[in-house]
């Protein structure tokens, strides 16, 4: 056994390096494992022992240093300072696909006193044998090169006929297309439905800021995280908020492919997109968010202290045995600074207003009614407005035809980057007016959803807010209520504002009604209102029209 020992001592140390271009090649393929069954063989027949292998499936783009396989390898024999060892490689492809890199990493390699051998080419430390293998390198390099530019007009060419040849976004996966030609985008069921919410939560308001757009990302448990306690970057949304592919759209600014429609259906409207970007670039102001919302106190910035006019506070007070909730007002100088309100106190206060809200039933045919005229109404409006659409379109497309022409006839850079700019900002114009265009005429199926969607707000919104989450409860404030609530010292509501809907059916609840025949309303030449009696109400209960007497 020591005879054994000593023999295995003597032997030359060799380390293997294997190395295929990506993940997918590594898990589909046999590359790694076929390399490694080649070394180790030539490392047999030459008598060597093989102490490790280091492999990688990353490219590195011709750069070592990028290959977390090849940085072990030159790390290990860092660790055995004045071992010889021997590196073999499959082949010399496989050492470095870069001119530079190659010659760098033998120099790197030599101070580490280590050699390297190929299977496929024969080094020798000779100036022809340098020469022979600089070309090799050389050629490598260029391949590397020319695959990389035939990809790169493969992949442009497809963004140019409108697919998305990048990762697949959040909120989308790739499918092989029906009719063949590769793989398109398609919403993902579980991730699609989140990734509208954000970005129409944030065009319409719902979502006040970025933050608000974060922390509702951050709640859902399938939405994929950054960070690993469950955080996104600030980044991360900002980069989703902008991406033009959620509208159906696709461009590549880097290969000077322009915006245009892609083959992909989009999550949201190009116009909603560009209302965020709007938002973003600062063209509509938004309310800072509070970076201290909490959910549990939902009324936070909602209820105002009826002696300053300021929002109240809320936070959690410690005491003796747990702790208590309390909203309060810390306005300086205001007569209720620091006087805190228990959160049930003040929380039953809204509930019980909130509760009064629900109409009684009998209002509701009236108020399906009038959501019918009010659709008719918009109707005939849609159609003169889509008549001024098709006109803004047109006078668009006039305008890039000029500057076209201007471009054409001027020489100075500045003033074609302007032109350019220009003519950019009116095709998008082009795209949101074409799209207006489009929907500017609702369909008659969309009456019977948003009057469902109406009357179920309207019916009992105190339960649309006990039942829903963070973003529910603030949806159902705005629409509920056209002012915030004020809270008095005394323990009190000061009178709310309600919003338009709830207001007039109120109003109409309040007030005396009768029921008027169609028959009976005439022109009447007295000054004075002709009042029917109730007895000729009773007789005819057929066609009948509610009016205040």
């Amino acid at each position: 056994m020591k005879d054994e020992y000593s023999k295995t001592a003597e032997m030359t140390r060799a380390l293997i390096y294997c190395r295929v271009s990506s993940t997918k090649q590594r898990v589909e393929g046999s590359g790694l494992e076929s390399q490694e069954q080649r070394c180790r063989a030539y490392a047999e027949d030459k008598g060597y022992a093989v102490e490790a292998v280091f492999p990688d499936d990353v490219s590195g783009g011709g750069d070592f240093m990028n290959r977390p396989g090849m940085v072990a390898l030159l790390s290990f024999l860092d660790a055995q300072r004045g071992k010889p060892y021997v590196v073999i490689f499959d082949d010399l492809k496989r050492f470095a696909r870069d001119t530079e890199f190659h010659l760098k990493l033998r120099r790197e390699f030599a101070t580490r006193g280590a050699t390297i051998e190929c299977l496929n080419f024969k080094i020798e430390d000779t100036p022809e044998g340098k020469f022979i293998e600089t070309v090799i390198a050389a050629q490598g390099e260029l391949e590397r090169e020319q695959n990389r530019r035939q990809v790169v007009q493969k992949m442009k060419a497809r963004v140019e006929n409108g697919f998305w040849v990048f990762r697949a976004p959040v909120g989308y996966r790739y499918k092989n297309a029906p009719s063949g030609g590769g793989k398109v985008l398609v919403p993902d069921d579980v991730l699609a439905p989140i990734v509208r919410d954000a970005l129409e939560g944030y065009a319409t308001g719902h979502f006040a800021s970025q933050a608000e757009v974060q922390r509702f990302l951050e709640r859902c448990p399938h939405f994929p995280k950054d960070l690993k306690d469950g955080r996104l970057r600030a980044m991360t949304v900002t980069r989703l908020l902008k991406k033009a592919v959620y509208a159906g759209y696709v461009e590549a600014p880097k290969w000077n492919v322009s915006l245009r429609k892609g083959q992909h259906e989009g999550l949201i409207s190009f116009e909603t997109h560009q209302r965020i970007l709007d938002t973003l670039d600062g063209k509509k102001r938004r309310p800072a968010a509070r970076k201290d919302f909490n959910e549990d106190f939902p009324l936070r910035v909602f209820v105002l202290c009826d002696c300053c006019g300021n929002a109240m506070t809320a936070a959690w007070s410690k005491g003796k045995y747990k702790h208590y909730a309390y909203y309060r007002c810390e306005t300086r100088g205001c007569e209720a600074k620091s006087k805190s309100v228990p959160k049930a106190k003040l929380e039953e206060g809204f509930a019980e207003i909130m509760k009064s809200l629900q109409p009684a039933k009998g209002l509701f045919a009236l108020a399906k009614a009038m959501l019918r005229d009010a659709w008719d109404m918009r109707l005939s409006i849609a159609q003169g407005d889509k008549d001024a659409l098709r006109e803004q379109l047109l006078d668009a497309e006039r305008q890039i035809e000029g500057l076209l022409d201007r471009i054409v006839d001027t020489k100075n850079a500045s003033v074609i980057a302007a032109y350019e700019t220009r003519i950019e900002k009116l095709e998008r114009e082009k795209i949101v007016l074409a799209e207006r265009l489009e929907k500017s005429v609702p369909s008659r199926g969309q009456l019977e959803s948003c009057i469902e969607h109406t009357l179920r707000f309207l019916s009992n919104p105190w339960k649309l807010y006990e039942k829903g989450d963070q973003v529910t409860r603030q949806t159902v404030l705005r629409l509920a209520f056209s002012e915030p609530l004020r809270y008095d010292l005394n323990g009190l509501y000061g009178t709310p504002e309600f919003s338009f809907p709830f207001k007039y059916l109120a109003g109409i609840s309040g007030s005396k009604s009768e029921m008027v025949l169609l028959e009976r309303i005439e022109l009447s030449t007295s000054p004075l209102p002709r009042e029917c009696s109730t007895s000729e109400l009773q007789q005819r209960r057929g066609g009948v029209l509610a009016a205040k007497v």
